[in-house]
């Protein structure tokens, strides 16, 4: 699993605003890292490893929600729900055909048949479920998810600098 990158300057952040604009710039950049190989059904910690990118920043977002606009804000923490959840459901399978792969391996060939049964439905499962992601990677990236968090924080960032 991939570890959480350390927040440069944290600890130095002169407010809970600047606290959170570093932290949802470092986890945003975190999730998008692992977009380009997510749908690689043979490598599932590619998945994994955004999935648990996804639930850092949900709760990065939801920590700090009171730093942003609210509007704005809320709508983005709702499109990276809905990334989490379909990451999630991608996920879901992928254990699922490891498990019935490690239990396929320990019965002799003549008694895999339901097993090899079950296997074939959850591969199913799991192309439908990357077949959604797949889309929904689409949808994101044409409605730049990726660069609107960026872009929530420096205009939150750009707001805390005016002089009031």
């Amino acid at each position: 699993m991939a570890r959480a990158r350390p927040v440069p300057g944290f600890a130095e952040s002169a407010s809970f605003r600047e606290a959170a604009i570093r932290t949802v710039e470092v986890r945003t950049e975190e999730v998008f890292e692992h977009r380009d190989n997510v749908l690689d059904i043979s490598d599932i910690e590619h998945v994994h490893d955004m999935r648990v990118a996804t639930r850092r920043l949900r709760a990065a977002m939801e920590i700090f929600e009171p730093c942003f606009p609210k509007k704005q804000f809320r709508g983005l923490l709702r499109e990276v729900k809905v990334l989490a959840d379909t990451l999630g459901a991608r996920r879901d399978a992928d254990v699922a055909i490891a498990a019935m792969d490690r239990v396929a391996a320990e019965l002799p060939v003549a008694d895999r048949a339901g097993v090899n049964h079950l296997l074939a439905e959850l591969r199913a499962e799991q192309q439908q479920a990357n077949e959604a992601l797949a889309g929904l990677l689409g949808q994101i990236d044409s409605d730049r998810l990726h660069e609107r968090l960026l872009a929530v924080a420096a205009e939150t960032g750009a707001a805390a600098e005016v002089p009031a």
